[in-house]
């Protein structure tokens, strides 16, 4: 391999200072995620089945929380104005919703305890690494269970099931079942 083509394929230096200078988010979000970090303390120390109390504070907060959604105080939520849950949806104990892009979860959808759905990474192309906030789609019925990892930019399916620490770098299709690292398909989902 010839010096230049290996320039060619080769990401260039990291910028960090580049990076740090980036106006990443605006005037708004930024006092947001400031009132975030103040009231959060209050969602996480609510007891658990006041399901209620934290629904109302997410959306005070911009999320969009359909009816007898149950969200565990201990799970951990970046951004919630970029929260969209559908109805009859939990979110288990410790789960990470790294919503620096959209999240959306479908009606009657799991996060089991320690699931990770990361909408947020970084160009590694470009020297200042500029910030990517990639959305996430979780559809209706699906299972995303203990500690697994949903990459930015994903799609789960409709009764996907995504096996305990599970790695998803792709797009998961409707009623199957993926686990490992990276994430592939284990079987068909069968209908109840």
């Amino acid at each position: 391999m010839s010096d230049s083509s290996r320039d060619e394929l080769s990401p260039p230096l990291q910028d960090i200072a580049a990076n740090r200078r980036a106006q990443k988010w605006s005037r708004q979000e930024l006092i947001g995620r400031i009132l975030w970090a103040f009231i959060r303390p209050v969602f996480a120390l609510s007891p658990r089945p006041l399901w209620g109390l934290r629904n109302s504070i997410l959306r005070l907060f911009g999320a969009k929380i359909a009816a007898n959604v149950h969200v565990y105080p201990s799970v951990k939520i970046t951004i919630p104005w970029n929260l969209d849950i559908g109805a009859e949806t939990a979110i288990g104990d410790g789960a990470i919703l790294y919503a620096l892009g959209p999240i959306t979860i479908g009606r009657q959808a799991t996060i089991s305890q320690g699931a990770h759905l990361c909408a947020g990474t970084h160009d590694y192309r470009e020297a200042d690494m500029p910030l990517i906030k990639a959305p996430i789609t979780i559809g209706d019925e699906a299972w995303i269970c203990a500690d697994a990892f949903i990459g930015p930019g994903r799609k789960i399916g409709n009764r996907a099931i995504v096996a305990a620490r599970g790695v998803v770098v792709k797009d998961i299709p409707d009623s199957v079942i993926v686990g490992g690292n990276p994430a592939t398909f284990i079987a068909p989902r069968q209908e109840p």
